[in-house]
């Protein structure tokens, strides 16, 4: 049985500030802003997906590792050499939480808006 053609368009993240979210994962990652509203902000190239960022009024940003408040989203950044990139997110507004259940291969950060994210080596 076939269906229409379905492609993913972008991974959505809900925050208090969508500009402030799109300037550090645009920084972080060189993409430009392909879309851009006081209530959402889109990042992307081409026909690749990308990455939006919906203002949310009441937002609360997750309380990683406590699961009082889950961590709604992660993502996995993929780095060549970890202590480099990890001094650039810190330089660019990420935070570093107390926890760091494996620093050696992985390095897990807070997002200007609070969601964890991984950066890992590939090896």
């Amino acid at each position: 049985m076939s269906g229409p053609a379905i492609r993913l368009l972008s991974v959505d993240f809900d925050c208090p500030d969508p500009a402030e979210l799109a300037r550090f994962y645009g920084a972080a990652l060189g993409l430009p802003v392909v879309y851009s509203s006081d209530d959402f902000v889109l990042l992307g190239r081409g026909n690749a997906p990308g990455l939006g960022f919906i203002r949310v009024a009441d937002y609360r940003p997750p309380t990683w590792p406590d699961p009082s408040q889950g961590k709604q989203a992660h993502m996995e950044l993929g780095v060549d050499d970890l202590e480099a990139a990890h001094a650039r997110m810190l330089a660019l507004g990420a935070v570093e939480p107390p926890v760091q259940p494996h620093p050696d291969q992985r390095r897990v950060l807070l997002d200007p808006a609070g969601h964890p994210f991984c950066i890992s080596t590939q090896d």
